[in-house]
């Protein structure tokens, strides 16, 4: 079944080094997508994130890593169940690949685990880093107030995911844009997200977003209402330099043209055109 791999990779205009990766990613993505469904992982789980927006709403974005959550918390959740099948499912295609959970250097409710390729594709132009890998996380204490739904994949063959409704994953990718803690860092990724939804005039679950910014991330005295989450929005752009958004963001995209009306003043008038449901 090499022969799938090869033919998904060429859906893909690869045409230098980033492009490579990325098509790299997304076929690993879609393969370990397949797996879990065999696995019956989307009984008690869904999809979300970024990745699926690239995958399942075709987002121009590529994205790296895979994010997860759980239906209902349970503190005994383990990734390593699945792990046997993502081996075979891959091993199927004629990858070989090593699987390593994350250590927990604190109390967490993230699962995490890295999926790293390590066969090399003699057949491209560029061959395969060994480091090209994924991260899978998986919340194991989501918040309430979230809606999911089915949807098709057909390669490497045809099977559904369940993943957060389009309001939802907006939600989860505002209380990111917010609240991520990356400290100094800039995740470009989350505004060219942000962009999108309005862009596609999708809502915004309000309640899923209030659940999930109560939980972690939002600690103000006022109520958290939808004009609280503009005003924090606000103060987010302003303090951000527009120059750092772009640099994260390029690697990830394969035509930059788009990125050329970004400024503060821009992302502004988009929080103006949030809607919320």
């Amino acid at each position: 079944m090499a022969a799938i791999f090869d033919q998904m990779l060429a859906r893909y205009n690869v045409k230098i080094k980033t492009q490579e990766i990325n098509a790299l990613h997304e076929v690993m993505q879609q393969i370990t997508l397949a797996a879990l469904y065999r696995a019956d992982f989307f009984s008690n789980a869904a999809f979300c994130g970024g990745t699926c927006l690239r995958i399942f709403h075709k987002s121009p974005r590529f994205s790296e890593d895979m994010d997860f959550t759980l239906l209902e918390p349970d503190e005994n959740f383990s990734l390593e169940k699945y792990f046997d099948t993502i081996y075979e499912e891959f091993q199927s295609h004629g990858r070989k690949i090593q699987i390593s959970l994350k250590s927990k250097q604190q109390q967490s409710t993230v699962e995490s685990a890295f999926l790293k390729d390590t066969t090399d594709i003699a057949n491209l132009a560029f061959q395969t880093e060994p480091t090209v890998r994924i991260k899978i996380e998986v919340d194991t204490n989501p918040p309430s107030g979230f809606e999911t739904e089915n949807k098709l994949l057909l390669l490497p063959y045809s099977f559904t995911t369940r993943c957060i409704d389009l309001k939802g994953l907006f939600a989860g990718k505002i209380h990111a844009f917010l609240f991520r803690n990356w400290k100094r860092r800039v995740k470009g990724r989350d505004w060219y997200d942000f962009e999108w939804y309005i862009r596609n005039d999708q809502p915004v679950d309000f309640n899923h977003l209030r659940e999930r910014s109560l939980q972690t991330g939002y600690s103000g005295d006022a109520p958290f209402t939808e004009e609280i989450v503009r005003k924090l929005l606000r103060e987010k752009i302003s303090s951000t330099p527009i120059s750092r958004v772009l640099d994260n963001v390029r690697p990830f995209i394969d035509e930059d043209q788009s990125l050329e009306i970004w400024s503060e003043e821009y992302f502004l008038q988009l929080v103006d055109m949030m809607r919320f449901v």
